[in-house]
């Protein structure tokens, strides 16, 4: 018998490893108030060594290890799972763990809620049928949806036929203590090659995946040294992350002429300091839902130059809080690395601008504080259509 009365909430999505979603989720257990929720992770597929973000000792976490495909044959086994623990909320993410709300409903789970924080790989702006029809079929199985963007909230009432009071707009948040502004000259960073006084550093961070497109960056950098051989004394590449893109992003340097100007650093796990490292980020993505990766980037007064996608102009305002391009357009991306190379006082001014951004309309307290009030509001309505508190003290 749990004599616990905390609502339990179960966060279900694909995957829980390394990635703006994932560390979403992670700041949101960590920072709701531990003597109101209970959580447990459910991850579809696996449970990474990302679980050592969370800092709470209470969250259980647990692997499915569903293979790819649909995971219709997985309802028997995710029912009994809710059964057993008893969540007072379900909150699935993305289209990967959508149809997980289908057997939380038949479990009885008192509050579904879905979040849509980005497009699938597969389908990076959310055009393709099948994804459109899955999303209507699950529709009547969840009671509200959390939209990262206003960009995603059209899409769920105009493409889905979501009725607009059931979706709840919220941002991501970034943590501004740890993703600060550098003060001084350029710390260390373990592995970074380039060290040397009056160079300046281009970098991105996230998963080389083809969504991501860094090879875009990769081909910017390599036509901004082209067309101005005074940036190649002092412009350098640093990207950050891991990915089936990784060695077509070494191709297109090498052809440039540009791998001795470039460090592929690989995954990290002290992003916060490789971005103090930086002197511009660039997100050269060509879908984006509300980036986590932009908004650490403004945090610590960085320039961000973007690609005009998704979500990307919510968060950036061109010209006064960063730079926006075309979605794949080398010429203009390179000519953006060009502008601000050239004019340092005005990369620090966006930078400054940013960070100010940030701290008014994107701080961590505020998304965790709206997230907190769907819960109460939810968990308010659900006690109406039956008697959640029942629940809470059911054996698990």
């Amino acid at each position: 018998m749990n004599a616990d009365t905390r609502p339990l909430i179960a966060h279900v999505l694909h995957r829980f490893d390394t990635g703006g979603l994932e560390n979403g989720v992670a700041n949101l257990i960590n920072r709701l108030p531990d003597e109101r929720y209970r959580h447990a992770v459910v991850a579809l597929t696996e449970v990474t060594d990302f679980r050592r973000r969370i800092e709470r000792d209470d969250v259980q976490f647990v692997a499915l290890n569903k293979p790819p495909g649909q995971g219709f044959w997985l309802f028997p086994r995710v029912r009994a799972l809710f059964q057993e623990l008893a969540p007072a909320v379900v909150h699935t993410r993305n289209l990967g763990a959508l149809e997980m709300a289908i057997p939380a409903s038949w479990a009885g789970v008192p509050v579904r809620i879905h979040g849509e924080h980005g497009w699938d790989i597969s389908d990076p702006e959310g055009k393709r049928l099948r994804n459109r029809l899955q999303r209507r079929a699950v529709r009547p199985f969840v009671h509200r949806y959390i939209a990262l963007s206003q960009h995603l909230q059209r899409y769920l009432e105009e493409g889905v036929g979501v009725e607009p009071s059931r979706i709840a707009q919220i941002y991501n948040g970034v943590d501004t203590q740890r993703f600060h502004p550098r003060e001084g000259a350029r710390a260390g960073v373990e592995g970074l090659p380039f060290s040397g006084g009056g160079l300046w550093l281009v970098g991105t961070v996230g998963r080389l995946s083809p969504v991501k497109h860094q090879v875009l960056l990769a081909r910017a950098f390599v036509r901004a040294v082209q067309l101005a051989p005074r940036a190649r004394e002092h412009m350098r590449l640093v990207v950050a992350g891991d990915g089936p893109l990784a060695s077509e992003i070494e191709r297109v340097l090498h052809e440039g002429g540009c791998r001795d100007l470039a460090w592929l650093a690989g995954e990290r796990n002290d992003v916060a300091a490789l971005m103090r490292a930086l002197d511009v980020f660039v997100l050269p993505s060509l879908a984006e839902g509300i980036s986590n990766v932009i908004l650490e980037a403004m945090a610590t007064a960085l320039p961000v130059i973007a690609t005009k996608v998704g979500g990307n102009a919510e968060l950036l305002r061109d010209g006064v809080t960063g730079r926006l391009v075309a979605s794949d357009d080398v010429q203009a991306m390179a000519d953006a690395l060009l502008d601000e190379y050239d004019d340092p006082d005005q990369a620090r001014r966006l930078g400054a601008r940013a960070r100010a951004e940030v701290q008014r309309r994107f701080s961590l307290d505020t998304m965790v504080a709206a997230y907190g009030a769907l819960y109460e509001q939810c968990l308010w309505q659900a006690s109406s259509r039956r008697p959640v508190a029942q629940r809470f003290s059911q054996e698990v």
